[in-house]
């Protein structure tokens, strides 16, 4: 596999993993971490770019949810949408800090771009909650 490649495999599966398509991008840096062939500096700011752009596509995705809840194909449940409202009206802006945890960081990223939050603040939090999470991975692979 070539390095381009790779790097394109690691976005792609990082930025659907942020996304509302149930995915995981953890493994595939784990492997190209112990691959060797990139640097992990590299490996990290492609999955985290990735990982990033895929939590914008859920805000998007919540900036319009007014017009697209109950709707069959709208990826995100009325439930699911209703209980992360909930968590966000709750916990506020920093909830978003839980955006990198499975099954409720993508709905908290919809929440966000329904309640408009400000996506200054959204892309901040949501950078430093996705980075975090990679860094401790990869942390944890080269340990």
């Amino acid at each position: 596999m070539t390095d381009t490649a790779a790097l394109l495999g690691l976005f792609l599966s990082a930025f659907l993993a942020a996304t509302l398509v149930p995915a995981g991008s953890e493994a595939v840096l784990i492997a190209l971490i112990l691959a060797g062939d990139l640097p992990v500096a590299v490996l990290l700011a492609v999955a985290s770019v990735g990982n990033i752009l895929g939590s914008a596509v859920n805000y998007t995705l919540g900036r319009g949810a007014a017009g697209l809840r109950g709707k069959r194909w709208f990826p995100v449940s009325d439930a699911a949408l209703v209980k992360a409202e909930s968590w966000y009206h709750r916990w506020g802006r920093w909830s978003l800090l839980l955006s990198w945890v499975p099954i409720i960081g993508d709905p908290i990223t919809v929440a966000a771009g329904a309640l408009r939050e400000r996506f200054a603040i959204f892309l901040t939090l949501v950078t430093i909650a996705k980075t975090g999470r990679y860094l401790a991975v990869a942390a944890a692979v080269t340990a």
